[in-house]
């Protein structure tokens, strides 16, 4: 028997960063966001060995242990360890004997929200192998407090939610960890426009989120208001950018993008720096209208709305400067799970 389940990355349109703590506990956050087709994969083989197994597929990289109820954190599968450790506590379970692989087509760093797709993926192997009593909010929170609180791994709330639920969604974020899924009903003609003209380039450079993020945090708790004012106004953004879409008013997304790209980066210093700067102004010099970072911020993925028959020649304009634009479809669907015989 094998157990599979993917989960797709997401691109955040707006709001960006109002999902993370305390931000979001104080004032309340907004995000819109959109999960494409590239996806994180988990394949589970239950096993008699009286060992657990964890593979990254691709980067030959394998940890096997004894098989026991709670498993030390080791360099590398902290992920996978996080997941396996919460499940056996949460449901007491005793320790299980399995080969856990998990694969994902996109680089961690790169702003998609990596990190937390693969912890809902592998989530799902073990709801579908154990048969745990988790509805879609019940695997993102708990995907949120494995990471954020079992791990300690710094970070917001969205990338779980956009991961399992799927599709285009405005997320509002409250006090206690609430939070409020909104799927967004688009026609076909907006859907197919906005993905005509969005364009996904990789930086090929990556970052660690958690130095940017902590810098985030610092600014709230600190009360700087210059950052604190910057995060209000994405969260304005995100009602705006959701707006729009549903009216189909898509010639305003690049001026929404443009005024959320000028407030991202006075959330944290390191949310931008030179090549992303000359990115930007590259594009925008190209014919796109607005763009983001994706993710935290600092490298990664970036992307564009270039309206009409821009996009070309904004791709050409871009790829000169080290990076790669990377194709991509929206999708309606987030976690999947099956079981082959």
């Amino acid at each position: 028997m094998i157990i599979r389940s993917k989960a797709p990355l997401r691109i955040g349109l707006a709001g960006g960063g109002t999902d993370v703590s305390p931000y979001s506990d104080i004032y309340g956050g907004a995000i819109l966001n959109a999960t494409i087709n590239l996806y994180a994969y988990a394949s589970l083989e239950p096993t008699t060995s009286n060992k657990i197994e964890f593979v990254i597929d691709g980067q030959e990289k394998k940890l096997s242990v004894d098989s026991k109820r709670e498993l030390a954190l080791a360099e590398g599968f902290e992920l996978f360890i996080g997941v396996y450790n919460r499940i056996i506590k949460q449901f007491n379970l005793p320790a299980q004997s399995f080969k856990l692989t998990s694969y994902i087509e996109a680089p961690q760093g790169s702003g998609l929200g990596t990190s937390s797709t693969i912890v809902v993926s592998l989530l799902g192997a073990f709801v579908e192998w154990l048969k745990l009593p988790l509805g879609k909010y019940d695997i993102a929170h708990l995907a949120f407090e494995i990471e954020r609180i079992d791990l300690k791994m710094a970070g917001g709330k969205q990338d779980q939610y956009a991961a399992t639920f799927g599709g285009i969604n405005y997320l509002e974020f409250f006090g206690n960890d609430k939070v409020i899924v909104n799927p967004l009903s688009l026609k076909p003609t907006i859907l197919n426009e906005l993905e005509h003209n969005l364009l996904l380039y990789f930086t090929a450079t990556q970052r660690l989120s958690a130095n940017i993020i902590n810098e985030q945090v610092k600014n709230v708790n600190d009360k700087n208001t210059k950052s604190v004012d910057a995060m209000h106004n994405l969260k304005e953004q995100a009602l705006h950018m959701k707006e729009a879409l549903l009216q189909g008013n898509l010639n305003k997304l690049g001026e929404i993008l443009h005024f959320g790209w000028h407030n991202k980066k006075q959330m944290a210093n390191s949310i931008s720096n030179n090549l992303i700067d000359t990115i930007y102004d590259a594009a925008i010099s190209s014919g796109a209208t607005g763009g983001k970072i994706s993710g935290a911020g600092g490298g990664g993925f970036m992307f564009f709305y270039c309206p009409a028959v821009t996009k070309l020649k904004v791709a050409a304009a871009i790829n000169q400067l080290g990076g790669n634009t990377q194709a991509f479809k929206f999708t309606n669907d987030g976690l999947v799970t099956w079981t082959i015989e």
